[in-house]
């Protein structure tokens, strides 16, 4: 009846995850991996079954996985998840009386973040799964709902919105996703100091979605409105301090230097900092404010609006294409 697929790229964690969901039912585990390897695929139990999407992404394996699959339902677990005691008889008691227009059924996600200290800005945005709507951590979809709907959209390169995209589209075409008993963790990880830079390339994959699905995408997955607009108002203000500064440096015919671009650089100068003062506080005040972690806010808050908007530009070129 029900099948589970776990696309991988080689994680440690994948053998927690299939010991978690035991061997109560088949499993497909997808290496997404470039070039065959061994590591931990190489141990894995004679009952799980592994097939290849070389490389193409999270979208394009689970598609492979699927495909694979000869069960009703598949279940999507992300390869770092742990399901909780008794995972694999919930999944089915989620399942099995559903009725026929209900296409998916979302697992609880459960984030454990640190009790005694304030969660990190790395923690809080892990932590964020555990609200989020459709999330293919722990997400059973019937097989012909997928079959009908083309399954994930391979644009998406990475494990990022091809989710959120699959689901609006089931649900355009009149079916209905719920959410289910069962209980998987998520665990935290130490992404290093540059994470929250590296996250930005998601804005390309945002411009795809409101090619997709309109302006409304994001109330539509439960999301907020996002923080691009002012993103864009800090970068602008950079850009036009560094170019009004160099233009005040330039001296204009007799000698004179053109007061009116200094002022407009020290505007524009003020306008960028108090810009990134805010969001630089905006993720220090909820966290362990310890110095590492503010000196980490700092530096990132610095980098991450060009960075952002520098991302959103090459996706909405891609999308347009």
């Amino acid at each position: 009846m029900i099948t589970v697929v776990i696309p991988t790229i080689g994680r440690a964690t994948l053998l927690d995850t299939l010991a978690a969901v035991g061997s109560a039912m088949p499993v497909i585990v997808v290496d997404d991996r470039t070039e065959a390897a061994g590591g931990v695929l190489a141990s894995l139990p004679g009952r799980v079954r592994v097939v290849r999407s070389f490389g193409r992404g999270p979208a394009a394996a689970r598609n492979v996985g699927w495909r694979a699959a000869e069960t009703p339902w598949v279940v999507f677990l992300d390869d770092d998840v742990i399901p909780a005691p008794g995972w694999a008889e919930a999944v089915w008691k989620d399942l099995v009386d559903l009725p026929d227009d209900v296409a998916g059924s979302q697992g609880r996600i459960e984030v454990p973040l640190p009790s005694s200290r304030r969660p990190t800005d790395g923690e809080r945005h892990t932590g964020g799964l555990s609200g989020a709507l459709w999330v293919t951590a722990d997400m059973a979809y019937r097989r012909p709902v997928l079959e009908s709907a083309g399954g994930f959209d391979e644009r998406f390169p990475r494990a990022y919105r091809e989710d959120a995209d699959l689901a609006l589209r089931v649900r355009r075409a009149g079916h209905r996703l719920v959410r289910g008993r069962r209980l998987t963790t998520h665990p935290v990880r130490d992404d290093g100091f540059w994470a929250s830079v590296r996250f930005q390339r998601g804005n390309a994959d945002d411009a795809l979605m409101r090619r997709l699905h309109g302006p409304g995408w994001r109330a539509a997955i439960g999301g907020g409105p996002g923080r691009l607009r002012l993103h864009a108002a800090t970068t602008t203000a950079a850009l036009a301090a560094t170019a009004l500064g160099a233009s005040a440096l330039r001296e204009a015919p007799g000698g004179a230097r053109p007061r009116w671009a200094a002022q407009a650089a020290g505007a524009a100068a003020l306008a960028w900092g108090a810009l990134t003062a805010e969001f630089a506080w905006r993720r220090i005040a909820p966290g362990p404010r310890t110095p590492a972690e503010v000196l980490r806010m700092v530096v990132t808050s610095v980098v991450i609006p060009p960075v952002a908007c520098a991302h959103r530009l090459r996706g909405e070129w891609r999308a347009r294409r």
